[in-house]
């Protein structure tokens, strides 16, 4: 009895193991994401084509970008930003099923050359090179990769679905369909003592509001005002003088008119450490 019983297990046994990969690739193939899954941090909500369009339009973006999508779920954004504009695009997601699924939809789409989908965590896969970002993540998420987004190049476009950056105030906001949408570009790092040939200039910063006091030779000081900060693009005036220019690192150089009517003039000025 127990011979007839281990003789009639052993081909079960084998069957089965053969069955069990093509089955896997099956299930694989027929996986389909449900609304309101779990995922490593979130669960899994879909963005409307619409806002996806919306969102890359906001962030301007061109086929010499580069787009990273954080937490890219089915692929819909960075397959709408490769076929529609022209761009490089890298998916991250944790779920593995999820990256195969935006692979399949990447092939059917006709971009796979151009849309990447790597399963990974946003936190520990390096995305520096972005100059686009997307996400919809939860407000907390927001917070713990700011400082990391922040670090990135100056003029780096940060598009996020429905949530905020606490006091990080978007550089613009816009919506469709009842959902919003929000942009921010990263700042120049400008807070400290700059040297110029006319003087000094103190600035203080948060994000890309900033503000200072400008000290000339002679013990004298006025108000930097009039202030806007846009990635590395600076502009300021010193009581009627107007001040254009870029920041790159440690540098700032452009024109400056004394008075508005004023023909335009060199000016740079250096970080002191």
């Amino acid at each position: 009895m127990r011979s007839l019983f281990r003789h009639a297990i052993l081909p079960l046994a084998l069957a089965a193991a053969v069955l069990a990969p093509a089955h896997a690739q099956t299930a694989n193939a027929e996986f389909k994401p449900q609304v309101g899954q779990a995922g490593k941090d979130v669960i899994w909500v879909p963005t409307p084509k619409s806002l996806v369009e919306k969102m890359l339009k906001m962030a301007d973006v061109k086929p010499t970008d580069v787009v990273f999508d954080l937490g890219s779920g089915d692929g819909i954004t960075v397959i709408t930003a490769a076929k529609q504009f022209g761009v490089r695009a890298t998916g991250i997601e944790f779920n593995p099923d999820m990256v195969e699924l935006s692979k399949r939809n990447a092939q059917k789409e006709g971009v796979a050359d151009k849309a990447e989908f790597i399963r990974g965590d946003i936190f520990a896969t390096d995305f520096s090179k972005a100059t686009v970002l997307t996400m919809y993540l939860l407000p907390y998420l927001n917070l713990k990769l700011r400082p990391t987004i922040l670090d990135m190049k100056p003029g780096t476009r940060v598009v996020s679905h429905a949530f905020t950056m606490d006091d990080w105030k978007p550089d613009q906001t816009d919506s469709t369909e009842g959902r919003t949408a929000y942009l921010w570009i990263v700042p120049a790092k400008v807070e400290g003592n700059w040297k110029m040939d006319s003087g000094s200039i103190e600035l203080t910063q948060k994000f890309q509001e900033f503000g200072g006091v400008f000290r000339n030779g002679d013990g004298m000081s006025w108000r930097v005002t009039n202030t806007n900060l846009r990635g590395d693009q600076i502009s300021f005036n010193i009581g009627t003088a107007i001040y254009t220019g870029r920041i790159s690192g440690p540098i700032m150089q452009g024109t400056m008119r004394p008075r508005p009517d004023a023909p335009p003039a060199s000016w740079s000025a250096s970080l002191v450490k």
